[in-house]
């Protein structure tokens, strides 16, 4: 198979319906798709939305589980020469109004309800008590109460109608590769999000490359339980696989008994997931009773242990990864054909176009192969953080990418990964920042300080504790504080582990500065 010739999303769209009509590309909540009607439904959304004013460099958010209208929505909104602003489905109402703000969202596509969360009161809500929504021209929801003031997404075709093919083919015409696609948020060390901004070219070329590692071809069928609104799922599963015509089966969101019942139905051959989905599946009850033989390569990211115990579940060719949201999903990755004791123990060799260096901390000078520095990355890299030069100025510098992330270069080229330069915690493969998490613990009147760690985890790779001081007379506790920082944090943010200490027990250098590295030891000390 060779590479696609397309530039753009919506050009890969035209050559894969002009190379694979027939085959399947989207399977999710009772759509089925091949790449022919594929292009024929976002070309249709694409004129709905053109309806709606949708132009060149106009955001549109998506704000839903993994459904065949998040897809559809994304690759009309980049037809249009628009960028999607992917939002975390487990945002707080204090972290939808950043993202909502920040990224100058002007329409917004959202599903009334997603597991606990009711999007639509909490858009209400913000609407009544500021001025979040203010640059919204638009709220386009999928379900919810009739009468519900928000435009309903089933109207989007009946605009369609009115928009004809040319209007669209301009917009098209305009798209160039260099056009940004995608904006992201992840969490950074700061205490707030930053916007990856993604060009379309790159979602294409490193994908593509990020497949071939993983030997994809023609007719792949790719389980995505991983969250669309990650840069796991939206950029390296989704166009890795599309870039080899293969098909995307949507799960909603991650249930382990559900997914080993699609897997066996779907006979899904491309595995992407994270150590603790590993372990829900080969723990779950129905394990024995689903044949999911039909997995053979994929990609993941974990400890030897958790890549062997996919290995034994039946990926074989499994791959492992390594990689940011900024580097276009990965940078890194190991080869279908590499030993597997490279595939446990390395993140693999740089992709085509991508280069790496191990510098020393703070500084562009190459170390040796076999010392541990800091990993630097060039080639497919994001354009720049979005609104954000002070960020730009700290991350690049002559054309590197500082990841913030140590590692050392083998001999062969292989690049083991070393841990976080950033304190940055990695619970289940998302990041945390703990500026983020210790900026909400201090909202409450009895925190005098928060200190936030992530503390090793055998299922979830980290998961986040807090230390605490107390306001001398004021009292709290453990149950009070994760109480109020689920009010305001995604679910996987909030502190799992509380210790409560005298300001005087802090670990402290001879300078007086915390020794945050040692906070730990709180929790060891316990056998915590």
């Amino acid at each position: 198979m060779r590479p696609p010739d397309a530039k753009t999303i919506p050009a890969l769209l035209d050559e894969l319906a002009a190379r694979y009509p027939d085959h399947e590309a989207l399977v999710g909540a009772g759509t089925r798709l091949d790449y022919r009607a594929l292009r024929e439904e976002v070309r249709r959304l694409a004129k709905g939305l053109h309806a709606l004013g949708v132009r060149r460099g106009d955001k549109v958010a998506l704000l839903m589980g993994n459904r065949p209208e998040w897809i559809l929505t994304a690759f009309a909104v980049a037809l249009l020469g628009g960028t999607m602003v992917a939002i975390n489905t487990w945002a707080t109402r204090r972290e939808l109004a950043h993202l909502l703000t920040h990224s100058d969202t002007s329409v917004l596509v959202t599903v009334d309800r997603f597991l606990k969360h009711d999007y639509l009161e909490t858009l209400d809500a913000l609407a009544r008590e500021g001025d979040a929504l203010a640059g919204i021209r638009e709220v386009v929801r999928i379900g919810g109460p009739p009468d519900h003031p928000a435009r309903r997404f089933e109207t989007l075709w009946e605009l369609a109608k009115g928009v004809d093919d040319a209007a669209i083919e301009r917009a098209q015409a305009a798209v160039d590769g260099e056009d940004v696609a995608y904006l992201l948020y992840t969490s950074g060390t700061t205490a707030l999000p930053k916007g990856v901004q993604l060009q379309h070219y790159a979602l294409i070329e490193n994908m593509w490359n990020i497949g071939e590692r993983q030997h994809l071809r023609p007719g792949d069928r790719l389980w995505l339980a991983v969250s669309l609104f990650w840069g796991l799922g939206c950029e390296n599963a989704l166009f890795a696989v599309m870039t080899h015509a293969g098909c995307v089966v949507l799960q909603e969101h991650f249930d382990a008994g559900r997914a080993l019942r699609l897997i066996e139905a779907e006979r899904c051959t491309v595995f992407y997931g994270t150590p603790n989905m590993v372990h829900a599946l080969e723990r779950h009850p129905e394990r024995a009773h689903h044949d999911i033989s039909s997995l053979r390569t994929g990609a993941t990211l974990g400890s030897p242990e958790q890549i062997r115990r996919l290995i034994d579940l039946g990926v074989g060719e499994i791959c492992n990864i390594y990689g940011l949201t900024e580097t276009y999903g990965n940078s890194n990755v190991t080869d279908v054909d590499d030993p597997l004791e490279k595939r446990l123990n390395t993140v693999g060799r740089a992709l085509p176009g991508v280069d790496i260096r191990i510098a020393e901390p703070g500084s562009l000078a190459p170390l040796p192969a076999g010392a541990v520095g800091e990993i630097l990355v060039r080639g497919y890299v994001t354009c720049g953080y979005y609104k954000d030069p002070e960020q730009d100025a700290r991350a690049f510098h002559d054309g590197w990418f500082r990841t913030g992330d140590l590692g050392t270069l083998d001999a062969d080229g292989f690049l083991h990964f070393r841990g976080r330069l950033k304190e940055m915690i990695k619970t289940g493969g998302i990041n945390v920042s703990p500026a983020e998490v210790e900026a909400v613990l201090a909202e409450v009147p009895a925190v005098e300080l928060a200190y936030v760690i992530g503390l090793p985890d055998p299922e979830r790779d980290q998961r986040v504790a807090a230390v605490i001081v107390p306001r001398e007379g004021a009292e709290t506790s453990a149950e009070a504080l994760a109480a109020h920082c689920a009010e305001r944090l995604a679910a996987y943010k909030v502190p799992r582990d509380y210790r409560f200490v005298g300001a005087g027990a802090l670990p402290l250098t001879t300078t007086g500065k915390l020794q945050k590295a040692r906070l730990g030891e709180f929790f060891a000390a316990d056998g915590a």
